[in-house]
């Protein structure tokens, strides 16, 4: 049973989201808090397994309450967010604070838009009690280092992630160098949240980040994000690699998805590639990860020691779709010896 505390300063919020999980079986509810002081009493009295935090509340924000408690308590926490622009942008520091992920709170008719989002909400709280929770400060800004002059790009790394995932490409794309090869990503997130997270990645990677647009020339040195409701893919277009983003239907019941991007990175670029697929909830990217490797292509899977949740890594390694399964802190190191040129043999005299 999945004992859950539900925080959020609006009533019907708290009523709806309690009446949604007492329907659903091995989820309890188990208290309400109406903001972060009275949430702190009762998880000292109801310990629960699972927090649903809200962003924006009076007296202390989310922020400032999960930063505390991931210091003092660390737990599985599932942050309720506003479809802003603010909203976007506390609710990716949630997630570098130890957040395990996030639902969007509707702007309208919220009674019947939540009961749409019912099972996102119910597989989101039962990966969060399953999920590993890694507190850490969110890093600040720095000054990047200088970026390298655009040119055609031949190799092509793509990145398949979600849940956990935006922290851990956060990682991993902060000890890439400037010159790294092009890179392309499908993160799982909604509108409004890909172009707030783009930006946040540009202002600390050497790499230059950006939401990716349709027609968008894919560069060494940059990294093109798939935006939120909208599938990524990678095409040839002569001697060169373009951006296609496109409305497609849903596929693995995500849009973007990480078989559609991985599938056109397998057509397109071949053995020149390099599939890495992140931590994140059910097997999306696991199919696609297998065709880039009968490509060609070099594919790795994060470990499950170092993923938030195993879901889409292990479903590839269990498929034999991984040519290596390593930590997250060596992923970056891999992806360079896949994409750097061969040795040239010494001569001998």
């Amino acid at each position: 049973m999945i004992r859950v505390l539900i925080v959020d300063d609006s009533a019907l919020i708290r009523r709806l989201l309690a009446e949604l999980f007492a329907a659903e079986e091995g989820i309890e509810v188990v208290g309400t808090a109406r903001d972060p002081y009275d949430a702190r009493e009762k998880i000292k009295q109801l310990n629960p397994d699972v927090l649903t935090l809200d962003v924006e509340m009076p007296r202390m924000d989310g922020i400032t309450f999960l930063r505390n408690l991931m210091r003092l308590r660390p737990m599985p926490v599932v942050m309720v967010s506003s479809l802003t622009e603010v909203g976007a942008e506390e609710t990716l520091e949630a997630l570098a604070l130890g957040a395990v992920d996030f639902v969007t709170k509707p702007k309208a008719d919220v009674s019947y838009a939540l009961e749409g989002y019912r099972d996102e909400i119910v597989a989101k709280v039962r990966a969060a009690a399953q999920a590993r929770v890694r507190p850490g400060p969110a890093r600040s800004a720095a000054a990047a280092p200088p970026r390298p002059h655009q040119r055609t790009t031949d190799k092509v790394v793509a990145i398949g992630a979600s849940t956990g995932g935006t922290v851990a490409v956060q990682r991993l794309l902060e000890v890439m160098p400037p010159n790294a090869p092009a890179t392309v990503i499908t993160q799982h997130m909604p509108p409004g949240f890909s172009a707030a997270f783009a930006q946040r990645l540009d202002h600390l990677c050497a790499v230059s980040v950006h939401e990716a647009q349709d027609g968008q020339r894919v560069l060494p040195g940059h990294v093109y994000i798939a935006p939120g409701g909208y599938h990524l893919e990678l095409h040839r277009d002569g001697s060169k690699y373009i951006c296609r983003v496109t409305e497609g239907e849903l596929v693995n019941r995500h849009r973007p998805s990480v078989d559609v991007l991985f599938n056109s990175v397998a057509t397109s670029a071949r053995a020149n590639a390099v599939g890495v697929l992140l931590t994140g909830m059910g097997s999306d990217g696991a199919v696609g990860l297998g065709r880039m490797q009968a490509a060609g292509a070099v594919t790795i899977a994060q470990d499950e020691a170092s993923s938030v949740v195993w879901g889409m890594p292990g479903a590839a390694v269990k498929a034999g779709h991984a040519d290596q399964v390593l930590p997250l802190e060596r992923i970056a190191e891999a992806i360079q010896a896949a994409v750097a040129p061969p040795s040239q043999p010494t001569q001998e005299r």
